[in-house]
């Protein structure tokens, strides 16, 4: 395989050195085509076709993947195949890499996603909260009671859900409110223990059996045996305290149920963790999620209270299945799926002084090129280099030089403000595109090309 590489002036330093790195490990020649402009993003498929004369000996052309758009004039002047690759030159070893094919479609934990104070909430809201945690990734939507009270409309509240093609859970130890829950179709009920056990041979429902005493899992045993003998389905909680007040022993008390009952069906209630840490939610879930994987417990219970914690639904959902590859797989949780790095990236790209100077000195239009490294902001025109850490000292610096229009003005100040977000929190930044939170990354249209 021989490949011809299309770039523009100023990108064929970088593009050499890392082509000249790269084509041996990767397994096939190369050559290069400079073509007579500055920046190759600018470039176009129709305009590449009519600048480019392709050596007949090519096999394959790779165009940078910012010439985006359609490929028939260059493919009908090639006659060879084209390639758009990645926007970046810096990621062209990560494209050509041998990746593991990873399928995160598995996964074996069941999502519980508790709705706290149900009985506030109008029929409407209560739904459409309901709706919004199945499409985050919730498999049942658990209705959390208000201790004290009795919730005389559950069963009305319940049939709203399942009409509506919802699997529902009653969260209460209220053996009315339960028999209400249950009789309208909740088919879980958290939590039974020697106080409203008597009852739950009369729902005709799972419940969850929890300790009497979760410190020393008093009364468990003899619980466990009772239901059995009634043909009571369960699944035990052996109750996860938050950091302070016990944790470590009680994620050893999963350990010891585990050990006793080596098949008996098991839940964990994250959200005792994750609502009581004042952190961000997403690697807690990771590690819990795995816990409970090599532990054979098959269904979490979350909230989402916090702020900290409002997406630990879908945190849970991509957590579950990377734990389940990983097991299964006998791998670290790496390298596996990106989206619940959130705060930082995964790894940052740096394009060097000596080339941002390179580009400096060569750039002549009087488009603004702006990069994020080495704790400064740099911003590139064919007027100027401008860098530090100041990104007013910056721009008070560019209105002196230039007579900028509002808009582009703004659009300077916009995309500096991610710059530096990017600098104080060790992210990637790329000129007219969304910074990468992970999951939680928001799409960005692109207004470059409104300030050329």
């Amino acid at each position: 395989m021989r490949y011809l590489f299309v770039t523009g002036k100023l990108a064929e330093p970088a593009l050499r050195r890392v082509l000249a790195e790269l084509a041996p490990k990767a397994g096939w020649e190369y050559e290069i085509a400079v073509l007579n402009i500055s920046v190759a993003a600018l470039m176009t498929p129709d305009w590449i076709a009519r600048h480019l004369q392709p050596p007949e000996h090519i096999d394959r052309i790779m165009i940078p993947g910012w010439c985006g758009g359609d490929l028939t004039p260059l493919l009908q002047k090639a006659k060879v195949p084209v390639e758009v690759g990645p926007k970046d030159l810096i990621d062209l070893p990560s494209y050509f890499g041998q990746k593991r094919q990873v399928s995160l479609d598995k996964y074996h934990i069941e999502i519980l996603a508790e709705i706290n104070y149900a009985p506030r909430l109008t029929r409407e809201e209560l739904l459409a909260e309901a709706q919004r945690l199945r499409r985050e990734g919730a498999d049942i939507i658990d209705l959390g009671c208000e201790p004290g009270t009795t919730w005389t409309t559950i069963g009305d509240a319940v049939k709203c859900l399942r009409d509506a093609g919802l699997r529902v859970s009653v969260d209460s130890f209220n053996v009315q409110e339960i028999s209400e829950a249950v009789r309208a179709g909740a088919e879980l009920v958290l939590s039974v223990h020697s106080s409203n056990i008597e009852a739950a041979p009369d729902w005709g429902s799972e419940v969850v059996l929890i300790p009497d005493v979760p410190a020393n899992l008093e009364g468990l045993d003899r619980n466990i045996e009772w239901l059995a003998s009634r043909g009571v389905p369960f699944r035990v909680d052996p109750i996860l305290e938050p950091i302070g007040s016990g944790f470590a022993a009680s994620l050893g008390r999963y350990l010891e149920v585990r050990r006793r009952y080596p098949e008996v069906k098991m839940l964990m209630g994250v959200g005792n963790l994750t609502e009581l840490s004042e952190v961000d939610s997403a690697g807690i879930n990771l590690l819990l999620a795995g816990f409970c994987e090599e532990l054979n417990i098959t269904s979490v219970l979350t909230t989402q209270v916090a702020n900290w914690c409002r997406t630990c639904v879908r945190e849970l959902d991509l957590a579950r299945r990377i734990v389940c590859y990983a097991v299964e797989q006998r791998v670290p949780p790496k390298n596996l799926d990106p989206r619940l790095v959130m705060l930082r990236d995964k790894r940052l790209r740096r394009y060097g002084s000596q080339l941002l100077q390179e580009w400096a000195r060569q750039i002549r239009d009087r488009n603004f090129r702006i990069f994020a490294e080495d704790d400064q902001l740099h911003v590139i025109s064919g007027r100027g280099y401008w860098r530090g850490q100041d990104p007013f000292r910056i721009i008070r610096e560019i209105l002196r030089q230039e007579n900028l229009e509002p808009d582009h003005a703004f659009y300077l100040g916009y995309e500096m403000a991610k710059a530096v977000t990017a600098l104080t929190l060790g992210k990637n930044y790329v000129q007219d595109e969304a910074l990468q939170w992970g999951l939680l990354t928001r799409p960005e249209n692109s207004h470059g090309s409104d300030q050329a």
